[in-house]
C-alpha cells in the first residue's frame, strides 16, 4: 500500500480522473462538480494498493475571518474511502496526513463533517465548533445556521483560539460554502 502526498498541480489527467471515480463512487452518485472544485488546488492524500486508488482526502487554503483577523486555514475536503476498503484504518491514515500538512502551513484546520464521518474526526481530536458559523457573501456577512454543529476545528500543537465560542465567517465560494 502507497501513501502519496502530491499537490494538485502533480496529478495527471489519468490521476484526477481515478480520483472523480473514487469520489463519486464513495459519494454515491451525491458529489457535484462544484464539491470536485472545492477540493482542487491544494494538497492531496493518495493511498493506493496495487495500483488502484482507494482512499483519498485533501486540504485547501481558506481564509476565514475571527475576530477581525483573517486566518489561514487549511480545509479538508473530499475524504474518502472506496466501498470495499472502508473499516480498515484508511480514512485515519488520510486525515492523520492532512494533518501534518495544516500543523506546518495553517493556524488551524476545518472542515464539514457528515454524521457518518463526524465519528473519524472526533477519535483524532477535532472538535465541533461552538460559535455561529457564517460566510463572507458578495452581499455582505450571512450566517449559516445549518452549519451549526457539523463544522469541527483542528488546532494544530501549541495552537489555540482566544473565543472557542466566537463566530467563524468563511470565504465564498460556489455550490455548498462549507
Amino acid at each position: 500500500m502507497d501513501v502519496l502526498l502530491k499537490h494538485t498541480s502533480q496529478l495527471a489527467d489519468g490521476e484526477l480522473r481515478a480520483l472523480r471515480e473514487l469520489l463519486d463512487g464513495a459519494f454515491r452518485g451525491d458529489f457535484a462538480d462544484e464539491d470536485f472544485e472545492h477540493a482542487l488546488g491544494g494538497m492531496h492524500v493518495l493511498v493506493r494498493e496495487g495500483g488502484e486508488l482507494i482512499a483519498h482526502g485533501s486540504v485547501v487554503q481558506r481564509r476565514v475571518l475571527y475576530r477581525g483577523r483573517s486566518l489561514r486555514t487549511g480545509y479538508v475536503e473530499a475524504v474518502a474511502v472506496r466501498a470495499d476498503r472502508r473499516r480498515r484504518g484508511l480514512g485515519g491514515r488520510v486525515v492523520a496526513a492532512l494533518e501534518g500538512v495544516i500543523e506546518r502551513a495553517y493556524v488551524l484546520g476545518a472542515l464539514s463533517a457528515s454524521a457518518d464521518g463526524a465519528r473519524l474526526y472526533e477519535g483524532r481530536g477535532w472538535t465541533v465548533w461552538g460559535g455561529r458559523i457564517g460566510a463572507l457573501s458578495p452581499s455582505g456577512p450571512v450566517r449559516l445556521a445549518e452549519e451549526e454543529g457539523s463544522t469541527y476545528v483542528w488546532l494544530p500543537p501549541g495552537g489555540a483560539l482566544e473565543d472557542p465560542a466566537g463566530r467563524l465567517d468563511f470565504d465564498w465560494r460556489d455550490g455548498d460554502v462549507l
